[in-house]
């Protein structure tokens, strides 16, 4: 058993081995080829990634060597000492059959001796299923994965883990309001003190409750934020070592520039607005409790919010265009900074520090413009939106005071209704925050998104041939030369 011999790259030859297995040989260049070794070695982290290049599944758990399912084999098994090997099959007389990397045949090892060397990890690599091109129909190609999508969606779980927070912290948003209508309503009248402690408890188990759930929920979005950020960046960077020549862009500080944007996206994920986005559609349940108040006290908030909406329409329209626009004069002056440092001796060997200047200081000029101009439109939003919230509370005031004096409203309810109308329109006063690094977010995704549509070298629809063993024995013979 070679067990103690070393072994430049052991868990990527296994992998090697195992395409070779499954009948789609990969050499060991093309599948670590670009990637981000540890010391010249594929780390368990990376397999993921390599075994995709020969379009592989993956799944790494950590379990024991009992009851393995023979059909998920041969499998990937991490040992001690930065080694692996390959588990073939289990044989009945209680040993495994495995395959070494050191080793060009497999070998029968005891279970105890294997159990010693086992670091507790299998990988269970499988191959994807391709369809040939010549069995798809014009038209009805499968649609490939996204390459941003595709991640955010790998990260699902984390994110509906903070959808379900969300629910549960906009419902308990109806506990205080509900709190001091019943404190006005029933404990103050009839000096129930029992029942206010009651309430008092409730409400405060409530409010801590929504503390560890806002904390959690805020936890939980950065963490998958981060996750993303972490897969998208090392997508996008492999992506761009893997151009093709020819396509590479023409300006090097432009292309820099559209691909440092990516941080807008990454900032519009994990930020606090993405957390308003999810808290919008919960309007709803708050429009439903200040109609079961009192129906009449529903107007002012619908009025206000069907304002907002056209009001932040227009500003998106004007937005949109105005985001585009400092986007590429952004990149235009990054280029101009890029590619002046790289020339600058070219700049001043031809005297053209003027013409140099003068572009940065227009497009310097430009971006300010541009930029004021947004802000303004951001900032004019956020207003009328406060504006509208104390209006809308002033009305349902107003509204609850002649309903008090035809008996049809209790002083509980005015407060109660107030409360809840002001929680509704919460969401709508970061609106205008939220279409700003929306916009910006989706112009930096699409940019990105075209350099990620450029040709590369290893195009993940194309097989290449493995040819480990080449040998230059070419004659050529009887050859005329005309």
């Amino acid at each position: 058993m070679p067990a103690h011999e070393t072994h430049a790259d052991p868990l990527l030859d296994c992998l090697v081995q195992l395409t070779n297995l499954h009948g789609k040989p990969y050499t060991a260049q093309a599948l670590s080829n670009g990637l981000p070794l540890v010391d010249q070695r594929l780390t368990p982290s990376l397999l993921a990634r390599a075994a995709a290049r020969a379009q592989f599944s993956t799944r790494i758990v950590q379990r024991g060597l009992d009851d393995v399912p023979q059909g998920l084999l041969p499998a990937i098994l991490i040992l001690h000492g930065d080694r692996a090997c390959l588990l073939l099959r289990a044989l009945e007389s209680g040993r495994f059959l495995l395959q070494y990397p050191e080793s060009e045949s497999p070998v029968e090892v005891e279970a105890q001796a294997l159990l010693q060397d086992y670091a507790g990890l299998m990988c269970f690599v499988r191959p994807q299923f391709r369809f040939e091109p010549r069995s798809v129909q014009q038209g009805m190609e499968p649609r490939s994965s996204h390459w941003f999508w595709a991640v955010i969606l790998e990260n699902r779980r984390l994110y509906r883990d903070a959808l379900l927070a969300a629910v549960l912290i906009n419902v308990f948003a109806l506990a205080m309001p509900l709190f001091s209508m019943n404190v006005y309503d029933r404990v103050v009248p009839n000096n129930a003190v029992e029942t206010l402690w009651v309430l008092a408890i409730g409400i405060s188990l409530v409010l801590i409750f929504n503390f560890v759930l806002t904390t959690t929920r805020a936890y939980v979005v950065d963490a998958a934020s981060k996750r993303v950020d972490v897969q998208l960046s090392a997508q996008i960077m492999e992506r761009v070592l893997d151009l093709r020549m020819e396509s590479r862009p023409a300006s090097v500080g432009s292309f820099a520039a559209n691909l440092r944007s990516f941080e807008s996206v990454r900032d519009f994920i994990a930020s606090a607005s993405l957390t308003t986005l999810v808290d919008l559609p919960f309007v709803l349940l708050f429009l439903v409790a200040i109609a079961w108040v009192s129906p009449w006290m529903l107007i002012p908030p619908v009025v206000a919010i069907a304002a907002i909406l056209l009001v932040s329409f227009w500003a998106q329209a004007r937005m949109e265009s105005l985001t585009l626009k400092t986007f590429q004069a952004s990149s235009q002056r990054n280029a101009l900074l890029v590619e002046s440092l790289t020339n600058l001796e070219a700049v001043k060997t031809l005297n053209a520090q003027s013409g140099v200047q003068r572009l940065w200081e227009s497009s310097t000029q430009y971006i300010a413009y541009m930029g004021g101009k947004i802000k303004f439109i951001s900032s004019g939003t956020v207003n009328f939106v406060q504006t509208l919230q104390q209006l809308v509370t002033i009305a349902v005031v107003v509204i609850g005071v002649y309903q008090v004096q035809d008996a049809s409203l209790s002083m509980g309810g005015i407060i109660a209704a107030s409360m809840i109308a002001g929680r509704c329109l919460a969401p709508f006063g970061q609106v205008a925050g939220l279409m700003m690094q929306f916009h910006n977010a989706r112009t930096s995704l699409n940019s990105i998104d075209n350099y990620m549509k450029m040709p590369v070298e290893h195009e993940a629809e194309r097989e290449f041939v493995s040819r480990p063993d080449l040998r230059g024995a070419i004659e050529f013979r009887n050859g005329v030369v005309a």
